[in-house]
């Protein structure tokens, strides 16, 4: 028997899990990249602590509850379809479902063969190789022997960027020649990229690909960028933020998409969708809308099944 695993880092289903979340966020050793597992433990005590409540009152603005908990199941129910002979499970990095609780379930159901799908477009060590160690951790410590295939990060798979793509035309209402289009990716800390980590070279050559197609669909904007969210903490981070990017530009017309995501989740509803519209909304944007992720529109199946089936 085959199943597809989907991973990803997982997110609260109710204000209770928010500390949950955090601790096991924080407690990870390649998002917390300190040698010392008891600094390690320190470190997210403390940031639990001090980001607990606002975090919580940010998901109670969202009903209590992350849009990846909805998305997710909307996906595994529309590859369900496509994939009738096969289990269709997640595997959550920080929340519930943990992969030490499914791969019991998946030994209990006699698979054998396991197709791991990290939702992930581009390889980082704080997601794919992170969730990846996780299943293969839990795997062994439960004498777990399926055979393996994993799905590398599609980026630059033609059949997700189709899904990319018609994301971006739903939200274009005006003349994209008035529009600075803006490809946003969560940011890291510049000392995982600068140890080797391949995330935003992979993530600039995806808005280099985008740009190419939008361009031979005769897509031309005023201007397109590529900005980062979601810095935390004193450390250097990826740059430019943007913040920086929708404070430079007076044409107070912006189109986000935020590329590193697959699903929609808190920092593409709360983050870029509130948080970000309250920003421009300040600096005078008349025109500021965010591009939704591909989340299980027939277009990523479609990108989804080829990845599988290849």
């Amino acid at each position: 028997m085959r199943a597809i695993i989907l991973l990803n880092m997982g997110a609260p289903r109710d204000l209770d899990e928010v500390e949950l979340f955090l601790k096991n966020m924080f407690n990870d050793k390649n998002i917390i990249t300190v040698k010392s597992d008891l600094l390690r433990s320190l470190i997210s005590f403390a940031i639990t602590k001090s980001r607990q409540k606002e975090a919580k009152s940010n998901y109670a603005k969202l009903g209590g509850v992350s849009p990846l908990v909805e998305k997710t199941k909307l996906l595994e129910e529309a590859l369900k379809s496509e994939f009738e002979d096969d289990e269709i499970f997640s595997i959550m990095r920080y929340t519930p479902p943990f992969a030490k609780d499914m791969i019991k379930e998946l030994k209990d159901k006699g698979v054998d063969e396991i197709i791991l799908l990290p939702l992930y477009p581009h390889y980082s060590t704080t997601t794919v190789k992170s969730s990846l160690e996780d299943f293969d951790k839990w795997a062994k410590r439960l004498d777990f022997t399926p055979n393996v295939r994993v799905i590398p990060p599609y980026y630059k798979d033609s059949s997700y960027n189709e899904a990319i793509i018609h994301t971006i035309e739903e939200r274009i209402s005006i003349d994209p020649k008035k529009i600075d289009l803006i490809f946003s990716a969560h940011s890291l800390p510049q000392k995982i990229v600068d140890s080797g980590d391949s995330y935003q070279e992979e993530v600039q050559d995806h808005k280099n690909i985008l740009s190419k197609l939008l361009k031979e669909r005769g897509y031309e904007f005023r201007s397109t960028h590529l900005a980062y969210q979601s810095k935390l903490g004193p450390v250097k981070w990826l740059e430019p933020s943007l913040e920086s990017v929708l404070k430079s530009l007076d044409s107070k017309k912006a189109l986000i998409v935020p590329i590193s995501f697959t699903l929609d989740n808190s920092e593409t509803i709360f983050e870029l969708g509130m948080e970000y519209k309250e920003l421009a909304d300040e600096l005078g944007y008349d025109f500021y809308e965010v591009a939704s992720c591909p989340n299980s529109s027939p277009l990523l199946v479609e990108a989804f099944k080829g990845l599988i089936d290849g």
